[in-house]
C-alpha cells in the first residue's frame, strides 16, 4: 500500500478522534447528548493505566483463547460440512435441513442451551463462539463448491484420479476464495458473540470487564473495552485476510493500471493456476465458451 493511502487512512482516524474530542469537550447536547461522554484524553489516560495492570492482559488472553478455539473448530467443521452437503446427496438430505433450521437462530440466543448442556461457563462461551462462526463458513463453502465448473473434475477422473484426488486437487483449491469469504464473515460474527457471551455469563474476558465498568459507571473504562474489542477484531480479521491471500496467491489480482485505466491481472511466476500442468486439459477451451450442464452431487 502506498504512503498516500496510509496518510489518508490516518487522517480519517484522526478526524474522527478530533470530532469526538470537540463534541465531548464542548458538552454538545442537541439531539445527540455528548455531555456524559468521556473525552479522548480521558479514554487515553484510562487506556494507559489499564495497560500497566495484570487483569487487563488476563482478560485479553481469555478472550483470545475463546475466539481462537471456537473459530478453529468452526473453520474445520464448517468446511467439512459445507463440502459434504455440496458434494453428496446423502449429506444434503441428512445435514442440509438441520443447517437451514439452526442457521437463523442467533448464536447469543443459545446461552441458555450452553448453560444447560455444558458443565462450565468457559466451554459454553467457546460453544457460542463456534456456533456464531460455523454457519457463515458452511454456507459460503457450500456455495463455492457448487459453483465450480465440472471440467477440471472430469479431467482428473479421465487421467485416473479418484475421489480423494478430485477433492484435494480440484474442489478445495477451487473453492478457497469462497471459503475465505465465509471465514472473514465468521471471525467478525464470532467476536460479536464472544463479547456478548462474556457479558452475560463470563467470569473473565474483555466483554466481562467492559460490562463491569458500565455497572460501576466507569465510562472511560467502557470505552477502553470498546477500543480493545475493535483492535482485536481488526487484528484477527486482518490475519484471516492475509492467510486467504497467501492461500489463493494463484488467483489473478489487479497489479497496476493499464491503458485507459483498466486493471491488468497479475499472475504468479508461471502465470497459471495451481491446476495447470503446462497444457490445458482436453475440452478446457471449449468449456470456457460452451455452457457446461450442472452436475448433481455424487452420493
Amino acid at each position: 500500500m502506498s504512503a498516500g493511502r496510509w496518510l489518508v487512512r490516518a487522517a480519517s482516524l484522526g478526524a474522527a478522534l478530533g470530532l469526538w474530542q470537540l463534541l465531548t469537550s464542548l458538552d454538545v447536547n442537541l439531539w445527540l447528548r455528548f455531555e456524559q461522554f468521556p473525552t479522548v484524553g480521558e479514554v487515553a489516560s484510562a487506556f494507559a493505566d489499564r495497560l500497566g495492570t495484570g487483569p487487563y492482559w488476563q482478560d485479553l488472553g481469555h478472550s483470545l483463547r475463546r475466539i481462537v478455539l471456537g473459530f478453529l473448530l468452526a473453520a474445520v467443521l464448517g468446511v467439512a460440512v459445507g463440502t459434504a452437503v455440496a458434494r453428496s446427496r446423502w449429506a444434503a438430505d441428512l445435514l442440509g435441513p438441520l443447517v437451514e433450521v439452526a442457521r437463523p437462530v442467533p448464536a447469543i440466543a443459545l446461552v441458555p442451551v450452553a448453560i444447560l448442556l455444558l458443565p462450565t461457563n468457559e466451554q459454553g462461551i467457546v460453544f457460542i463462539t463456534f456456533t456464531a462462526a460455523f454457519f457463515p463458513v458452511v454456507v459460503s463453502t457450500r456455495h463455492a463448491v457448487r459453483a465450480l465448473t465440472p471440467v477440471w473434475e472430469e479431467a482428473v477422473l479421465t487421467m485416473g484420479g479418484g475421489r480423494l484426488r478430485v477433492l484435494f486437487s480440484v474442489v478445495l483449491p477451487g473453492a478457497l476464495p469462497g471459503i475465505f469469504g465465509g471465514l472473514s464473515v465468521g471471525i467478525g460474527v464470532a467476536w460479536i458473540c464472544v463479547i456478548s457471551a462474556e457479558m452475560i455469563s463470563g467470569e473473565y474476558g474483555v466483554g466481562y470487564r467492559t460490562w463491569q465498568d458500565y455497572t460501576v459507571i466507569d465510562y472511560p473504562g467502557v470505552f477502553v473495552g470498546m477500543a480493545t474489542i475493535g483492535a482485536l477484531g481488526w487484528l484477527t480479521s486482518t490475519a484471516v485476510e492475509v492467510l486467504g491471500r497467501r492461500a489463493t496467491a494463484w488467483l489473478p489480482r489487479p497489479a497496476s493500471r493499464g491503458a485507459g485505466g483498466a486493471w491488468r491481472p497479475a499472475f504468479g511466476a508461471t502465470g497459471r493456476t495451481p491446476l495447470s500442468t503446462g497444457a490445458e486439459p482436453a475440452g478446457a477451451r471449449t468449456a470456457a465458451v460452451t455452457p457446461v450442464p450442472r452436475k448433481e452431487p455424487v452420493s
